[in-house]
């Protein structure tokens, strides 16, 4: 079954307290996404390209009438030391998030995390400058 079959075959919040065995396909890359090796009861992004689809308004309600494809934008570090993967709907552009799960793409997961210092919002050859600008030595 694909996961926009699920929200018509269950009532509302089942998938706040019943885990999620249905394998899917992912929209993005194409990929079998299966529940087991996660981690977790409630698979809800692919483990390969770290997409997801905009299902549910709260965790687990697949209430959202969106159904646009959640790329990962962020990785944040809660205070267990638990990572969790931002999201942002390509549709509608809300943010979530969702802890990441023991299979996923450790390269990615990276990549994400390195983007900030790859890729910052400021010339790298003018940072001696700006940090003087600031008061800095």
């Amino acid at each position: 079954m694909n996961r926009e079959n699920k929200r018509k075959k269950y009532d509302k919040n089942y998938y706040k307290t019943h885990p999620c065995t249905d394998p899917f396909t992912c929209k993005v890359c194409g990929r079998l996404v299966t529940p087991c090796g996660a981690g977790s009861d409630h698979r809800n992004h692919c483990p390969n390209c770290l997409s997801s689809l905009h299902l549910d308004n709260e965790p687990g309600d697949r209430a959202a009438d969106c159904g646009g494809i959640m790329e990962p934008v962020a990785v944040w570090v809660r205070k267990t030391g638990e990572w969790a993967l931002i999201h942002r709907c390509k549709r509608c552009g809300q943010l979530s998030s969702n802890r990441i799960a023991a299979d996923d793409n450790p390269m990615k997961l990276m990549s994400i995390a390195m983007k900030p210092l790859s890729l910052p919002p400021f010339p790298l050859e003018r940072i001696e400058e700006l940090t003087k600008l600031m008061g800095g030595s």
